[in-house]
């Protein structure tokens, strides 16, 4: 069984199913709410889990009732939290509006992830050397993510980098990333470059990669996505979705699916096209957690069920 570690966010999603989005000032009835579990990292560390990594979770909650459910979903699915940070300030919260034809609109107030700093990445060490791959996403503190790329590289453990919500990163740490994962709106932000650019997919996939020197994959939605690594650029074709329900979950299910099976040994491309296969599965379910593909969902919807 292969090793994934986790650093990451958790927090309490708060759904609303809307006709349309409001615009400024405007009132839009008709919705339909859900709460339910949500952050980056846990979605990512579930999503792992699932497909038969053992998983290590770093995060922060709160002392609230949101944290206590955090914890309980987190036995419940086999993801092992011992190192997670119980914080002063209440459980993250996300505000999510979603439109009839799937796209989606986040807010999101941080509360405990301020909190999550580098002293509680030093007690995520061990974890990190141990794991076949780490997972960093970026809706902690920017010393988190540091800490945690620093430890995976001096453990010469591979790292991979979901880079959202994207903030332009500081000079140091592209070096420490084996793997980045933006999607078409996170790249440019990434490089700092201004809205109206003018690259296309593949300079952007191809400067993300040099800054990196390792490789980049850029998800591109009902395209598929990009993959360039040593100066080879492979383009990875969409997989079909029955339906497009949900879009939140999306960009999660692909990190975890990718992390897995590059842990497992696969190639780049192909760990890309089997992750395109569980975001497309992921978006014909409404809400993330019941939208993250096991690993025997994900084997049959590649034709290979074992």
């Amino acid at each position: 069984m292969v090793k994934v570690a986790v650093v990451g966010s958790y927090g309490a999603g708060l759904t609303m199913r809307l006709p349309r989005s409001p615009a400024a000032g405007e009132t839009v009835s008709g919705g339909e709410f859900s709460p339910g579990p949500g952050g980056k990292g846990s979605n990512q560390a579930i999503g792992a889990a699932r497909l038969g990594a053992q998983v290590s979770l770093l995060t922060a909650v709160g002392d609230d009732d949101f944290g206590r459910a955090a914890r309980a979903l987190w036995r419940e699915e086999g993801v092992a939290a011992d190192h997670v940070l119980t914080a002063g300030a209440p459980t993250m919260v996300g505000f999510i509006l979603v439109e009839p034809s799937g796209e989606n609109r986040i807010s999101i107030a941080p509360g405990a992830l301020d909190e999550l700093d580098a002293a509680a990445v030093e007690s995520f060490h061990a974890e990190i050397a141990a794991a076949d791959i780490l997972v960093v996403s970026m809706e902690i503190p920017e010393a988190a993510v540091a800490a945690a790329l620093r430890a995976g590289r001096r453990a010469g453990t591979t790292t991979l980098l979901n880079p959202a919500p994207a903030r332009p990163l500081p000079d140091d740490l592209w070096p420490l990333i084996d793997v980045i994962t933006p999607n078409q709106t996170e790249a440019p932000v990434l490089l700092g470059l201004q809205e109206e650019h003018g690259l296309d997919d593949e300079e952007l996939t191809r400067r993300l990669c040099a800054l990196t020197g390792g490789a980049a994959v850029l998800t591109r939605g009902g395209e598929g996505a990009l993959v360039v690594r040593a100066g080879v650029t492979t383009r990875i074709p969409p997989h079909p979705a029955d339906s497009v329900v949900d879009t939140t979950g999306a960009g999660d299910s692909f990190t975890a699916a990718l992390a897995v099976t590059l842990a497992e040994g696969r190639p780049l491309t192909e760990a890309a096209r089997i992750a395109g296969v569980a975001g497309a599965h992921t978006v014909t379910v409404a809400g993330v957690i019941p939208a993250l593909p096991t690993r025997d969902q994900l084997d049959a919807l590649m034709g290979t069920a074992r």
